[in-house]
């Protein structure tokens, strides 16, 4: 396929391994790692993204002070799991809107896998778009929800109406153990 001027060619990218275990209650899925989560390995890793923020705010403590194998502990503890619904995909930069050729994950095996599992969170349209659809009559017996996309290119909303919405996740949090 001919390139057309200023045209840049597509990258490849793909997702990360999920961060669940046997307790996950709730699932969060995006739809595939951005430029600045690929190059650092952390899902949510751009600065201008609020995922940190908000989950911190469901469960009422500050997430972006830790480093990060302890964010993903401290959502684990909790209940929460993270994944992506695309597996790999062709798209230049980081906007959900430039992917091209998904590959899609089997989510419903996966879901499968986890015995505690309530909820399915979608940020953003596009995690909504290729998740809902990828589960499709399984989703019956969870709870789905869409939740406006964390990414800063998300501009519809304030940061305080975003935390107002993704607050509603607080239902499938594990309660803190201390």
């Amino acid at each position: 396929m001919a390139l057309r001027p200023g045209q840049m060619p597509a990258q490849r990218k793909a997702a990360f391994p999920p961060s669940v275990d046997a307790g996950t209650t709730l699932l969060v899925l995006g739809s595939l790692p951005g430029d600045a989560s690929i190059r650092q390995g952390e899902y949510y890793a751009h600065r201008g993204n609020a995922f940190w923020a908000l989950m911190g705010g469901v469960l009422d403590e500050d997430l972006r002070a830790l480093p990060y194998a302890l964010r993903l502990k401290r959502l684990r503890a909790r209940g929460v799991g993270l994944w992506d619904v695309i597996e790999s995909a062709d798209r230049p930069g980081s906007l959900d809107s430039a992917i091209r050729d998904a590959e899609l994950r089997d989510l419903n095996a996966f879901i499968a896998r986890l015995p505690a599992l309530r909820a399915v969170a979608f940020n953003g349209k596009a995690a909504s778009l290729h998740g809902r659809r990828q589960i499709g009559a399984a989703g019956q017996a969870l709870t789905l929800i869409d939740l406006p996309s964390s990414s800063g290119a998300n501009a519809m909303l304030s940061r305080e109406k975003k935390a107002e919405a993704w607050r509603v996740l607080r239902q499938w949090i594990v309660p803190a153990s201390h």
